[in-house]
């Protein structure tokens, strides 16, 4: 769906298929009413009045590293959008407003950040979530499954999502093939969703902005 993202700067983790390293440093300093404009801006408005685009992403890098991310939830949440947030899992989402959606990761043991995740996030996941985890590798699947089996994740959250590495357009990390894990989880009968970068279809796959 159309969606205005906000992303962050700054990233605690350095996972091996990062790709978006880029938001590592860098990045323009803006106070939160400033994103605010700039997401209105984006978001444009109908002929009618209405927000043409009411969905907004706030990702990273890790979002939850800088504290102005709590005020800009409550601000863009209060304007009427329907907020979401990538977060790596590593820090607490207990703060976030509960009407922001989560999309929270669960890093796997071939990302090089294994055992990141803050269980304790367990309890503050809603109905509305999701969990997501990126898989480069069987081990990853098998890692993904027996989590997602441990903790009853179905249960717990809207969706969990597989999402296969993408190819690396340098040829720094090769790709998990769709349909290798699509096998795998019929094979297995989980009840997950496939997650696939659609832009990196769409677009070239280094392609920013879109």
């Amino acid at each position: 769906m159309p969606c205005v993202f906000v992303r962050l700067t700054g990233c605690n983790l350095r996972c091996t298929w990062c790709d978006t390293a880029y938001a590592f440093h860098g990045g323009n300093k803006m106070s939160v009413d400033e994103v605010l404009a700039r997401v209105e801006e984006l978001a444009g408005r109908r002929a009618d009045g209405r927000v043409a685009v009411p969905l907004v992403e706030l990702t990273g890098g890790e979002p939850l590293l800088q504290d102005e991310i709590y005020p800009l939830a409550d601000k863009l949440l209060a304007a009427g959008y329907t907020v979401l947030i990538e977060t790596s899992g590593e820090r607490s989402i207990a703060r976030l407003p509960k009407d922001v959606i989560k999309i929270v990761d669960v890093k796997c043991p071939d990302s090089g950040e294994a055992n990141t995740f803050l269980e304790s996030n367990l309890e503050s996941l809603r109905a509305q979530d999701e969990v997501k985890f990126v898989i480069s590798t069987r081990r990853d699947y098998e890692f993904a499954r027996e989590f997602t089996k441990q903790h009853g994740l179905g249960d717990r959250v809207k969706a969990v999502l597989f999402s296969p590495v993408f190819a690396d357009p340098e040829g720094k990390w090769q790709a998990l093939e769709p349909r290798t894990m699509v096998e795998w989880i019929l094979a297995d009968g989980l009840p997950v969703r496939l997650g696939l970068q659609l832009h990196k279809f769409v677009w070239h796959p280094a392609t920013k902005g879109v």
